[in-house]
This record gives structure tokens, C-alpha cells and sequence, in this order.
């Protein structure tokens, strides 16, 4: 059996992303955390782009990019996690495309540095959401995850985003995922699955939220000061 070390930040939720399929494949594997403040030389050496997540397989190759490192577990490791239909699987996989898409337009109030810019990200969520709403009007009619009652590498790849805009909605209420019922029903049923986690989940949120006090952004004067460190 190969050996797998994943490397991260606590809180960056494209290795969350790589972590959620090991877990849903039953892959044991360490993590590593690292300060990414303080990148350390070894990591640096490993990862072209100088960011996580990083992949090392038995201490000899390093993979990295959340979606080549979903795409490797899932020719190398059962269960198959991808639909064996043809036709489906591209269209899960035109759908895990279109993740740093719907990231960044649902976490973008997260990086806002005032309320200009806090409201203009805002108005960006229900755009977002509809294209998933849709998308699951057309995929889940026999169950609550993108396929139905099947994980994929799409519900993979959308759990993190989900997790943090109900993070943010905490902080300042966003009103959004209320409108879009099949996608609200899809992100309760990621965050009740336990590979969704990485750590228990209230304290995951409150390293998510010291971190958005650690880089100052608008919406971070709605959390009560706190003990802040790098995450």
C-alpha cells in the first residue's frame, strides 16, 4: 500500500477538497500543516506553484493541483467515485471545472477589504448558485448529492465553498442559499457527511474565522476578538 502524505494549510479548502476524496476512498494518509507565512524550503522544493495542496506518494513523487490530485486517486483507488456512464462522467467533470468559478464568486465577501467591495462580491452568489441550482434540477432526482445517491468528485469538489458560505452567513448574514432549494438540500447533506471534515466542526469554523481576522478583511469586524493565529 503506498504511503500518502497530504500538505496544507488548517484552513485552505482546496486540500480540504484532496482530503474529502482519501477519506471517501478509505485512504489512510498523513497530513501536514503548514504555516503559509512561513513557507518552509522542503515544501517549496516539491510544489511548482508554492502552494497546497501537495500530494507525496511513498516519499518519492509529489502531485499537486487539487483536481490532478482528485483525478490520480481516482484511476489508482476503489471505490469509483466517478459515474461509469460516459456521458455522465463528462458532465461531472465539465461540472468540477467549473469550481474555481463558483468559488470565487461564493467566498469572494471573505476577501472583500471594504463594504463596497463586500456587497459587490455579494451580489455575484446568486448567479453562482443558480447554475448549480439548475444543474441539480437535471442530476439528483433520485437523491440529495449531485448524482443522486451516489458521491462524486463533483460533491468533492463543491463541499469546502458550501461549508465556508454558510461560515460567512454566520459572520454576516447573506440571505442567498434559502432561494435555491435543491442546492441548500445538496449542502446540508456535504456537511452532514463526515468526510467533509477535517477537523470537528466548530472548530474548524473557529479557525476559519480567526484567520479572516488575521488578514483584516471587512467582514472580519463582525467576529468577536479572538486569540489569532496563522492558519
Amino acid at each position: 500500500m503506498a504511503k500518502y502524505l497530504l500538505v496544507s494549510f488548517k484552513t485552505c479548502p482546496w486540500v480540504q477538497r484532496a482530503a474529502i476524496v482519501l477519506r471517501e476512498k478509505n485512504v489512510a494518509f498523513e497530513f501536514r500543516h503548514i504555516d503559509p507565512d512561513n513557507r518552509p524550503d522542503w515544501f517549496l522544493a516539491i510544489s511548482p506553484h508554492k502552494k497546497v495542496p501537495v500530494l507525496r506518494i511513498d516519499d518519492t513523487v509529489s502531485l499537486f493541483e487539487s483536481n490532478a490530485i482528485a483525478e490520480y486517486l481516482e484511476e489508482t483507488i476503489a471505490p469509483r467515485l466517478h459515474p461509469e456512464d460516459p456521458v455522465q462522467r463528462a458532465v461531472n467533470r465539465a461540472w468540477t471545472d467549473y469550481v474555481p468559478t463558483f468559488a470565487g464568486s461564493v467566498t469572494a465577501t471573505g476577501y472583500a477589504a471594504d463594504e463596497s467591495a463586500y456587497k459587490a462580491a455579494a451580489e455575484k452568489i446568486p448567479a453562482a448558485f443558480g447554475q448549480l441550482e439548475r444543474a441539480l434540477e437535471k442530476q439528483s432526482a433520485a437523491g440529495p448529492l449531485f448524482n443522486g445517491a451516489k458521491y462524486s468528485l463533483v460533491d468533492a469538489g463543491y463541499a469546502p465553498f458550501l461549508q465556508r458560505y454558510f461560515f460567512l452567513d454566520r459572520v454576516k448574514p447573506l440571505g442567498v442559499i434559502d432561494k435555491f432549494p435543491r442546492l441548500k438540500a445538496w449542502a446540508q447533506a456535504l456537511m452532514k457527511r463526515p468526510s467533509t471534515h477535517s477537523f470537528p466542526e466548530a472548530e474548524f469554523e473557529a479557525l476559519y474565522r480567526a484567520n479572516l481576522k488575521r488578514r483584516k478583511v471587512w467582514v472580519s469586524q463582525f467576529i468577536p476578538d479572538v486569540a489569532v493565529a496563522a492558519e
